[in-house]
């Protein structure tokens, strides 16, 4: 595969969200018998919860990137 989908549903920056990805795309596909990135990787990232889920499409990998204790 060679086309990623990335919904970022947070208002961290696009270079924050790519190292977040590159993160997990580094660990390899671990996930549904090695087909797969992680389904769900967590990070704390400067006092926050930063979450990132990946799904296995036909023709690409989807990344969605949220935040899950939000302070707003």
């Amino acid at each position: 595969m060679n086309r990623i989908i990335i919904n970022n549903k947070t208002d961290l920056s696009d270079i924050e969200t790519l190292y977040f990805i590159r993160d997990v795309m580094s660990n390899g596909r671990i996930s549904n018998n090695n087909k797969q990135y992680c389904y769900l990787t967590q990070y704390e990232y400067e006092g926050r919860t930063i979450q990132v889920a990946t799904d296995l499409r036909k023709k690409s990998d989807s990344f969605t990137i949220i935040e899950v204790n939000s302070k707003k």
